[in-house]
């Protein structure tokens, strides 16, 4: 009993507290701007800001991100809550601006091959916030795991996932 124990203390998830301090970290330089990246998202996906601009690059390094969703009617639902799908999008384009950040514009064709969401609680009206890690980044695949909060509360949504790299995508891989 006690070994089992000490194998399930070994392989836990960093306490909140741990995450914290790495997200108050500098993060490194990416191989892209934020200005480069936001170019690049306006000039190839101008759909994201359809409706009006609520997507905010707030820091962008290699291996991480952190972007915020400001508060619009257009992502509201009934209860004026944040829908679901707004906090997706918020996900999605968050590890996007995350893998540009790290592998620059080679990677600008990675797709979305999966990304689970879980709800964990109502968002307070507000901005939300969304901070990013590239768990991985391998010659094929990035998996990454977005946390997402609302303004001053707990978290409440995590999503991981998984994108597919093009070929072009090596050539400017930091090592």
């Amino acid at each position: 009993m006690r070994r089992m124990t000490k194998v399930r203390q070994n392989t836990q998830m960093p306490s909140s507290q741990t995450r914290q301090n790495a997200d108050n970290a500098a993060f490194l330089p990416g191989v892209m701007s934020i200005a480069e990246i936001e170019q690049l998202i306006d000039e190839q996906f101008p759909q994201v800001h359809l409706g009006g601009r609520v997507l905010f690059i707030e820091s962008a390094g290699h291996l991480r991100a952190r972007m915020r969703m400001i508060e619009h009617e257009k992502n509201l639902r009934p209860g004026r809550t944040l829908s679901g799908p707004s906090m997706f999008q918020l996900a999605d384009v968050a590890l996007y601006v995350a893998i540009l950040a790290t592998l620059g514009e080679g990677a600008t064709q990675a797709v979305t091959t999966n990304l689970n969401i879980n709800f964990l609680s109502r968002p307070a009206p507000g901005d939300l916030i969304a901070d990013v890690v590239l768990v991985k980044v391998g010659k094929r695949l990035v998996i990454g795991e977005v946390e997402m909060f609302s303004s001053g509360a707990d978290m409440v949504a995590h999503a991981i996932a998984t994108y597919a790299l093009p070929p072009a995508a090596k050539e400017k891989r930091r090592e």
